[in-house]
């Protein structure tokens, strides 16, 4: 299931967690929580959850900017709650979205797994626009309950079935993505939104595209590091800014691919900062419908 906040609510996702907390047949919940609003009704949801019996964990994300007042108060109140709450990895921002359900069905265990653009905070899911990714294949299960393994301490980096994670491989991924598309010429294709472009090594990749003949659009809100049209090196590279009524907040990722036409979604901007100093996550979306809404919406 996709979801384009805020054309289609937030609610939803609330509701996710939500109902989670109170069937009995959930056994577990783990999330992680960057930003978060004062009155969160998804944090009560996990503080109900723990009280129900059921094994939560939250990632609490303590300087996320702006919100490190909030995330310590409510921090505590998991705390107090049963929650097991991890405050993610020494040096290292919690800031992909992520959040998983384990329940009881028929005798086996099935896993639900909510993957965001955008933080679990229902006042900006109204104001930014963001990608919900809600699935139950196993691959992307095995995924997310492997990076939580990792944020609480459990396990090393794994090698991932879907997930491509930083600071452990995501510049490299997106990197070998672009040079793919180089060296298809003049029938590449590269369309990239994003908050912000910054990282001089992918920066170096695109005019590697695009000195290759690959069509580029770029749709990045803020800051971008690239020079779009500089003769010999960019000159198939266009740079869309869009501001508007909603603060365009999701990251989404298009490479043709030879005709594959594969599409990522991310919590994670092109800066050193997601790539290196932060958790993030970036992930294919495999169903055709919903990679051909994407590119066509």
């Amino acid at each position: 299931i996709l979801l384009h906040h805020p054309y289609e609510s937030f609610d939803h996702v609330v509701d996710f967690i939500s109902e989670a907390a109170d069937d009995p047949n959930v056994l577990a919940i783990k999330q992680t929580l960057y930003r978060t609003s004062a009155d969160s009704p998804i944090v009560r949801a996990l503080i109900r959850a723990a009280e129900n019996g059921k094994q939560v964990t939250a990632v609490v994300e303590l300087k996320a900017r702006f919100d490190e007042g909030p995330n310590i108060a409510w921090a505590r109140v998991l705390e107090e709650a049963g929650v097991h709450v991890v405050y993610g990895l020494v040096g290292l921002k919690t800031h992909c979205k992520v959040a998983l359900v384990v329940r009881r069905e028929e005798g086996k265990i099935r896993r639900y797994v909510h993957l965001s653009t955008g933080n679990y905070n229902p006042s900006t899911a109204r104001l930014y626009g963001d990608i919900s990714f809600i699935t139950a294949r196993e691959a992307f299960a095995d995924d997310a309950g492997a990076l939580f393994n990792l944020l609480t301490g459990y396990s090393s980096p794994p090698s991932w079935k879907r997930f491509a994670v930083a600071p452990v491989g995501l510049e490299e991924k997106l990197i070998e993505l672009i040079d793919r598309e180089a060296s298809f010429g003049s029938k590449g294709r590269i369309i990239a939104k994003m908050n912000a472009l910054v990282g001089a090594n992918v920066i170096r990749a695109l005019y590697r595209a695009s000195q290759a003949g690959v069509q580029i659009d770029l749709l990045v809100r803020g800051i971008c590091c690239l020079r779009p049209g500089v003769p010999g090196t960019s000159d198939n590279i266009r740079v869309t800014s869009i501001v508007d009524r909603f603060l365009e907040h999701a990251r989404i990722f298009y490479f043709e691919g030879g005709g594959k036409r594969e599409v990522y979604l991310s919590s994670a901007d092109w800066m050193p900062r997601n790539f290196v100093r932060r958790v993030e996550v970036m992930w294919p979306v495999e169903d055709p419908q919903l990679r051909d809404r994407l590119v066509q919406e």
